[in-house]
């Protein structure tokens, strides 16, 4: 994360959220297949995607920079969780009114208008994540408004769609996409922009996943709900699409980064609109092939490209950018940057800049001979080195020139992509109305009145009740009752509670504050499925390991030493002991620390508590190990 502190009354942030939130459904939105993650897939097909007309004729062009990358898909499928709908070889089914009803009753919770007739329509999408090229969506209610803790934030659509495949590679000729994910029920919730600091505007989006788990309908776990973020700031014309924030403490980070990211952009754009002599239009008036020029650089990275005769070389005079491309406003923010996420999407691992050499192996006299074939003014003048596959070349650099047009504007829009550390990556210019169209195959669902008043039954109830009505069943203070009920375990607590004697608040307080504490060390939280948390708690229940030795499990498979519970316990050597064997080794040291006893008496407890557990931890529980020491301190002591 970039180390950088904006005062933050000097901009205005503008935040607008698309939530798109798994159903529970017990199968998929257009066939039967069930919602079941594969873990193994049963069968490979290839697809080669293009763009379709929308009803008025034109082209999306988000879809046209997609079919630019001119990627081959490969798509992965299970019997279990796919069928020929998926493979695009089989007319959808009848819309699921489970899935249905549950978008009605969340319209109704958020005070949505709903739609009389529902249509079902396509949207173009040709990265390959739908096998038909367009993903069904239905526009189910407008308008309405979440309640915050102080506020009312309007509500601009809900809709009902299909999720898409779930990538699992992409080496820049091949994505492959499993088809397990794809035509799962998702609910996607757009809200108003929200003003305000990175933390309140945050507080909206968990508002919302709170309203939605209290439905009891939607699913739960990593992946199962995605934010997608319209970010800009002081009213700027350049709105930027994050997509695909998986979780609050990511989206906190995304927020702050594409703040600091945009402001540095316009700190750009007002310096080059300062040094810059004209405005001209970049059209890479001057470009030449320097595939010559690097034939026997001493570069890396040249000698990568070029090993590949199919590649070339090609500098890009721009006239006025001297200094510009190198620029950082702040940390790791300049345009060399953004113009090298920008053609990474073509297949191009090859960008420098004039700002940045002579370097990475390219001589001065190298960069010499550049600026003479480009006929450089080196005291005003940049230029870009693009290296990469011919049949390619022009479209990366029309869409270079492209962008340094934009440098001016400060912020273009776009859509980019969440990292895992909170940063953002270019991923495609931001689609338009050319993208949808009827779905032909499907009727129309048309409301009814008798139908809406049964749904109303069904609408959640406020966070706070929930809360308190969890609270109280389960005998929990209210604090470890928000904890378990945000967490992504509160579904198998439910189960763990019904199915053993263990008290909930232990349970609770193992699936959030403990877990949360080892992900925090860098352990991987999603190894503890429902099989394994089942698995442990159940040995519990039957005395067959201690409770302090939950943690030690977890520990072990979440830095994915061991594969299962049995094999944590084998390799911790924390089988549960007898009573018997318990006393013998808690009366050897006592034996072998009399003197201590003698010397310490009953404060000697802490000492030996800690040569017990020592050999003991994760096989007794601690309290009855600390019991058994002082009854036998106090004997002892009396008798002498």
């Amino acid at each position: 994360m970039i180390d950088v502190t904006i005062d933050m009354n000097e901009i205005i942030l503008k935040v607008g959220f698309e939530i798109h939130q798994q159903l529970s459904t017990k199968s998929k939105l257009f066939c039967n297949c069930k919602c079941l993650e594969a873990k193994n897939y049963d069968s490979t097909f290839l697809r080669k995607l293009r763009p379709a007309q929308s009803e008025l004729g034109s082209y999306d062009r988000a879809s046209i920079f997609e079919f630019t990358k001119m990627r081959t898909i490969k798509y992965h499928s299970s019997y279990i969780s796919s069928c020929l709908v998926e493979a695009d070889e089989e007319p959808p089914h009848k819309i699921n009114r489970d899935a249905m009803d549950t978008a009605l009753i969340i319209s109704l919770a958020l005070n949505s208008n709903i739609i009389d007739e529902i249509n079902v329509m396509r949207k173009i999408v040709i990265d390959g994540s739908n096998t038909s090229g367009f993903q069904r969506t239905m526009l189910i209610s407008y308008g309405g408004y979440l309640q915050t803790e102080n506020k009312k934030i309007g509500v601009q659509t809900i809709c009902l769609e299909e999720d898409s495949a779930k990538l699992l590679s992409d080496d820049g000729e091949f994505r492959e996409y499993g088809l397990d994910r794809l035509g799962i029920p998702l609910i996607e919730i757009a809200l108003e922009p929200v003003v305000g600091t990175p933390t309140e505007i945050v507080k909206t989006a968990l508002t919302l996943g709170r309203l939605l788990r209290a439905s009891k309908r939607v699913a739960r776990g990593l992946g199962s709900i995605r934010q997608d973020v319209n970010i800009s700031i002081n009213n700027g014309k350049g709105i930027v699409e994050v997509k695909g924030v998986q979780r609050l403490d990511q989206l906190i980070k995304v927020i702050e980064y594409e703040t600091i990211r945009q402001h540095g952009l316009i700190l750009i754009a007002n310096k080059l609109n300062r040094e810059r002599e004209s405005n001209s239009i970049i059209t890479g008036d001057k470009i030449s092939d320097i595939t010559d020029i690097l034939i026997d650089s001493s570069s890396k990275i040249v000698k990568k490209i070029i090993s590949n005769k199919e590649n070339i070389f090609k500098a890009i005079r721009v006239k006025g950018f001297k200094g510009l491309f190198g620029f950082e406003p702040y940390p790791d923010i300049r345009i060399g940057k953004q113009l090298g996420e920008l053609v990474r999407f073509y297949g191009f691992r090859g960008i420098f800049h004039s700002d940045e050499l002579p370097n990475y192996g390219i001589t001065d006299i190298e960069v010499k001979k550049i600026n003479e074939i480009l006929d450089i003014d080196t005291s005003k003048d940049g230029f870009i080195i693009l290296g990469g596959p011919r049949e390619k070349m022009s479209i990366a650099i029309n869409a270079i020139c492209d962008r340094l047009n934009n440098v001016s504007l400060g912020v273009p829009s776009e859509t980019r992509a969440a990292t895992l550390d909170g940063k953002t990556i270019y991923s495609r210019p931001k689609p338009g109305s050319a993208r949808m169209y009827p779905e032909t195959d499907i009727p129309s669902f048309k409301k009814t009145d008798d139908h809406l008043i049964s749904l109303k039954e069904k609408v959640p109830k406020s966070w706070n009740e929930t809360i308190l009505s969890i609270a109280k069943k389960y005998q929990l203070n209210q604090n470890l009752a928000e904890k378990i009920f945000d967490s992504d375990y509160f579904e198998i607590f439910e189960v763990l509670t019904g199915l053993t004697k263990i008290s909930p608040s232990f349970i609770a307080s193992k699936l959030t504050e403990d877990i949360l504490n080892l992900e925090r060390q860098g352990y991987d939280s999603s190894i503890l499925n429902n099989d394994i948390l089942l698995d442990t708690f159940k040995r519990l229940d039957a005395g067959l390991i201690a409770k302090e030795s939950i943690n030690l499990i977890f520990e072990k498979l979440m830095s994915k030493t061991t594969k299962n519970v049995e094999e944590s316990i084998k390799v911790l050597g924390i089988k549960s002991i007898s009573d018997e064997e318990l006393e013998k080794i808690v009366d050897k040291i006592i034996e072998d620390n009399i003197l201590i006893i003698q010397e310490k008496r009953m404060e000697a407890t802490s000492t030996l508590m800690g040569k017990c557990m020592t050999i003991l931890r994760g096989k007794v529980n601690g309290k009855k190990i600390h019991d058994l020491i002082n009854n036998k301190l106090q004997v002892i002591l009396s008798n002498n």
